[in-house]
């Protein structure tokens, strides 16, 4: 057997166990766990389609900025009963990190559906820290494409786990706070709901 034949047996052989091989798993989705006093949510981040959203919700978390943070909004939706968010974030004193570039839902593909964690904004591109979790669809808050003025929705960026039910339990708490704009009335949480802590999992 010449030489040639040899090589050309162990390439085979290497290429034999490069098929057989199993192909590498992605790594797993990042999750955090937001532990409040009415219990703890579980949130799953979709890096890979919102990996701006998602490593600017982490660098919040890792710093430790939400700990001692609240549940200060449950945004109710009219006449349907257990629907709507409830809107979060750091306590004021927390010093917040550069706003983030705008990842709309047309771009990643994430839906506002139940459970969708997603960033409380102004305008396009003035997010920081402060995030929303959908207790119900809300697909008005998805981009609309063609819509007149803002149309392009809120940065959705991952999914509850575990909790959902925690969220609708602090959706339904009393809401009658003093409101910081005319159009939050009814919508501030009295009392808000501590965040005890946000770390990974």
């Amino acid at each position: 057997m010449s030489d040639t034949d040899i090589g050309r047996r162990g390439m085979l052989g290497l290429a034999g166990l490069l098929v057989a091989a199993p192909a590498w798993a992605a790594p797993p989705k990042p999750r955090v766990a937001i532990q409040t006093d009415h219990g703890t949510i579980v949130v799953e981040l979709e890096d890979r389609k919102a990996p701006i959203t998602s490593a600017n919700f982490l660098r919040y978390v890792d710093a430790h900025k939400y700990d001692g943070g609240t549940f200060y909004r449950a945004s109710k939706t009219k006449g349907v009963k257990g629907a709507g968010s409830i809107q979060g974030g750091p306590p004021d004193r927390v010093r917040r990190f550069a706003p983030i570039a705008h990842e709309s839902t047309r771009l990643t593909g994430i839906k506002h559906r139940a459970g969708t964690i997603s960033m409380a904004r102004n305008a396009p591109g003035t997010a920081t820290c402060d995030f929303f979790i959908c207790a119900t669809p809300q697909p008005y808050l998805d981009a609309q494409p063609g819509g007149k003025g803002d149309n392009e929705g809120f940065a959705a960026f991952g999914g509850v786990v575990q909790g959902l039910d925690v969220v609708k339990k602090i959706l339904a708490l009393k809401a009658d706070g003093p409101a910081l704009y005319p159009a939050m009335k009814g919508q501030m949480l009295n009392p808000p709901v501590k965040i005890l802590s946000m770390k990974r999992v």
